[in-house]
């Protein structure tokens, strides 16, 4: 699955659109390396998301085209978390 449809399917990012600018703009890193919107993700990898103030790093458990709300948390684990 493309990142930016990742990012907006498991809600880290609200919007498609906002998840391709942030990605194009160098600010995620998926397994150490800095990745564009089209980059292919598996479960497994390991994505690092510069969100102003701070860092959040992820591991991606489950890949999904489409899920519910409620579910969409199920997609990632919250690794670590550090303000800038």
């Amino acid at each position: 699955m493309r990142l930016d449809k990742f990012l907006k399917v498991s809600r880290l990012i609200k919007r498609r659109t906002l998840a391709k600018e942030v990605s194009d703009q160098g600010r995620i890193a998926v397994n150490g390396q800095t990745a564009k919107a089209g980059t292919t993700i598996k479960a497994g990898d390991e994505l690092t998301i510069r969100f102003g103030q701070k860092i959040v790093t992820v591991r991606i458990d489950d890949v999904r085209e489409t899920t519910r709300k409620d579910a969409a948390a199920e997609m990632y684990t919250i690794v670590k978390e550090e303000a800038l």
